[in-house]
């Protein structure tokens, strides 16, 4: 399922992997932009405001020789799990999806509540093309959504150092971002007679001054301060009191955070210079020298003040700036108890796993969804894959694989999902248990 099937044409797919979703009467299904997938399932009662389940079908690129254990797009078994390209982004979710509405449909279930599947094609690259396609089709419709649930974080399993037991998080949010190109002009000449300094220089100089002067810490001025706070009882002394008293020891927190590039993305905009080029010929000094650095913007900053940021630090007239791309971060959406979308998603997964603490976090990297907030105030980016030492390295790298297990849990996870979603509104809260 991981490997094959997304070339055949949408009916063939469909028959072929999923016949009920495909030839049921109460699904309506378009293909969007040549390569996505809309799927509409009504519900009976049309006074309840329907939701969305967002994944996306096309994956990075793999290459066997690059060290992979078994062919990147063989689904071969091995101890339990499946390897392949895409199986933890996004195709489990894809699969989980359109696996769990199979079942569903088969025992003769209709919903109260009416739901839209988005499967976008091209979310690696932006998602222009799917994603955008799909929001325009819905925008005609004149449709307006609960939430919207998309790719995002995870379970984490032992990968927070001093957690105990494993941590759900569920996105609320996601960095903004910013690709700016910086670039040197100086006329050319022969390598003979070289300047005091060269274009290659000068542009070298001002990349190790953004590299030697990281954006601001901001931990405790974004929503990433309440993933600590949901998490702080889970900890040992002395953690548990710092992480309880964030008003205190968040200068600490983040002095130690910094350390790691795993939880410094957490704390600030990142800077990572990807792309340096000059010169064409070793003995020609070349004219123009230009360099790209990404920006994964915290939420507590906007295009334009990163942007003033990286002019003050580089503080030269002959390095000229110029955003290539790029957007703030996302709205943050509601997450306390009176939140229809992520109270349902919690209870979902406590239902599943009790043994799983759940807190709001921020999503480092962007999904498909940021394209939909015209069409829903609450966007929440998350899917029950476990998460363990080692697997964050498995995502756009090699040996990417999940397990046979985790998949059927995604599959369950979504079927109990779209059921919980039918009920009108949410249940007073108290607090027996993780119940609502």
């Amino acid at each position: 399922l991981f490997s094959h099937g997304w070339g055949r044409g949408p009916k063939e797919f469909g028959n072929h992997f999923f016949p009920t979703v495909f030839s049921s009467h109460l699904v309506q299904h378009e293909v969007v932009a040549n390569y996505s997938h809309l799927f509409w399932v009504p519900g009976s009662d049309l006074a309840l405001v329907p939701y969305m389940l967002l994944a996306h079908i096309d994956v990075v690129p793999a290459d066997e020789n690059d060290g992979w254990e078994v062919p990147p797009f063989s689904a071969k078994e091995i101890d339990g799990f499946i390897y392949g390209r895409g199986t933890i982004d996004n195709k489990q979710s894809v699969m989980g999806i359109l696996q769990a509405l199979e079942y569903l449909l088969i025992r003769g279930y209709s919903p109260q509540r009416g739901f839209f599947i988005g499967l976008g094609h091209d979310e690696e690259v932006g998602g222009l093309q799917g994603a955008m396609n799909i929001v325009r089709v819905l925008k005609k419709k004149g449709v307006q959504l609960a939430f919207i649930l998309d790719e995002g974080l995870a379970v984490l399993d032992g990968v927070i150092s001093g957690l105990q037991g494993p941590a759900a998080l569920i996105g609320i949010s996601e960095k903004g971002q910013a690709t700016v190109k910086l670039s040197v002009f100086k006329a050319p000449g022969h390598s003979s007679m070289p300047p005091r300094e060269s274009s290659i220089g000068i542009l070298a100089g001002a990349v190790k001054r953004l590299e030697d002067n990281p954006m601001p810490i901001l931990f405790g001025e974004g929503p990433e301060r309440r993933t600590f706070e949901h998490l702080a009882h889970r900890f040992g002394l002395p953690i548990k009191f710092v992480m309880s008293n964030m008003w205190l020891f968040s200068p600490l927190i983040g002095r130690v955070m910094e350390r790691s590039p795993d939880t410094n993305a957490f704390l600030r905009t990142t800077t990572a210079v990807t792309m340096f080029n000059s010169g064409v010929k070793v003995n020609v000094l070349p004219s123009l020298a230009e360099a790209y650095v990404n920006l994964r913007i915290h939420p507590a900053q906007t295009v334009e003040e990163v942007l003033e940021f990286i002019q003050s630090t580089v503080g030269d007239e002959r390095v000229k700036m110029e955003l290539v791309n790029g957007f703030d971060p996302l709205p943050v959406s509601s997450y306390d108890e009176t939140s229809f979308g992520f109270q349902t998603i919690k209870k979902t997964l406590l239902d599943q796993f009790p043994q799983v603490t759940v807190a709001p976090g921020v999503c480092i990297g962007n999904t498909d969804s940021r394209h939909y907030t015209d069409l829903a105030k609450d966007i929440y980016r998350f899917a029950p894959t476990w998460i363990r030492p080692g697997d964050t390295q498995r995502f756009h790298g090699i040996n990417e694989r999940i397990s046979k297990k985790n998949y059927e849990e995604l599959v369950v996870f979504y079927f109990n999902l779209i059921q919980n979603c039918d009920i009108k509104e949410l249940p007073s809260p108290h607090s027996a248990g993780h119940e609502l």
